[in-house]
């Protein structure tokens, strides 16, 4: 009787044929995907400006990079820029989501086509409009305060404060109907038997809302917020197209974003191909450590919203056996 074979070799000889299957994914994966970035994090060690020869400088590029005020300031601009857009983006959301599910309003289709519309028009073309709407001669917006004997505003330009605002409303605007749609599958996956069985017990509408159809939405809203905080730590087209394709943020940096700053250093605005994938992996180690801290926050759960978490995968069983 001969022994079988086992070891790693002998598995991947056993199931070849299924590893032949798999293998073009894994080896488009491994070429496009996990060598660029093996790669970039080896290259942020370099200073090199794509062309000449590689000169290994350990930590000096991360070290210049954190004593930039430069950096500091795009930084800024990006937290404040992006939780700021974030806060009608998300509750916005939310708020859409649950008239649009509450049957209060007719003609859903219609709503949900005009809310989304945005998301699905070029990003470009948007931030060309706004940019036209802020405009200091003839925007829209200053005819409109014109009307009130109120001096035209210079919007994206002056000292470059405003700035920020133009982008947060023009960010906002555009991705609501996302977040809206997000959350409006979700409320539609929780069975009404959950609300019907809520009203028995004597829950009024706020309780609903705050102990039953929040917390079962705990899972999607962590997914809105950890998208958001991708989208805003990679915030550039908006920002970029209303300071007129300036790469600097327009007057005194007012809408340098860190992307921005990214591209202002390689390939776009300049060859320190080292110093740009150090800044890419530095705003890639923030995306990561905000979204453990979400992710830490939004999990601790308390033993009620458990219950309905059960309750709600039991009726979900239940539904399909049906």
């Amino acid at each position: 009787m001969t022994k079988k074979k086992t070891g790693l070799l002998a598995t991947l000889w056993q199931y070849r044929v299924a590893y032949a299957y798999i293998a073009p994914f894994y080896i488009l994966f491994a070429t496009f995907t996990l060598f660029p970035m093996v790669a970039g994090f080896a290259l942020s060690f370099f200073r090199w400006d794509g062309l000449g020869a590689m000169h290994f400088i350990k930590f000096e590029n991360y070290v210049n990079l954190l004593n930039d005020p430069l950096f500091w300031k795009a930084l800024k601009n990006t937290l404040f820029m992006g939780l700021i857009a974030h806060i009608p983006i998300l509750l916005g959301g939310l708020v859409l989501a649950y008239l649009l599910n509450s049957k209060l309003v007719k003609g859903q289709n219609i709503f949900k086509t005009i809310y989304f519309m945005p998301m699905v028009t070029s990003s470009v073309a948007i931030s060309i409009i706004f940019s036209n709407m802020f405009g200091y001669n003839y925007g829209l917006i200053n005819w409109f305060l014109g009307l009130f004997g109120e001096e035209p505003i210079n919007w994206l330009a002056g000292d470059g404060s405003l700035i920020p605002v133009a982008v947060i409303i023009l960010f906002a605007w555009k991705w609501i109907g996302w977040n809206m749609v997000i959350y409006l599958a979700g409320m539609q996956g929780i069975s009404n038997d959950i609300y019907e069985a809520a009203e028995i017990d004597g829950a009024n509408h706020t309780q609903i809302i705050f102990r039953i159809l929040i917390p079962l939405l705990k899972p999607i809203i962590l997914f809105t917020m950890i998208q958001s905080t991708i989208g805003m730590f990679n915030l550039f087209t908006e920002p970029f197209m209303l300071t007129g394709s300036n790469l600097n943020g327009g007057t005194n940096n007012g809408g340098l974003t860190l992307m921005m700053y990214l591209l202002g250093k390689a390939p776009q605005g300049g060859t320190a191909y080292g110093y740009a994938s150090a800044v890419a992996y530095v705003i890639t180690m923030m995306i990561i450590l905000v979204s453990i801290l979400l992710n830490r926050v939004m999990s601790d759960t308390d033993p009620e919203e458990r219950r309905l978490l059960k309750e709600q995968k039991k009726m979900r069983k239940e539904r399909r056996k049906a």
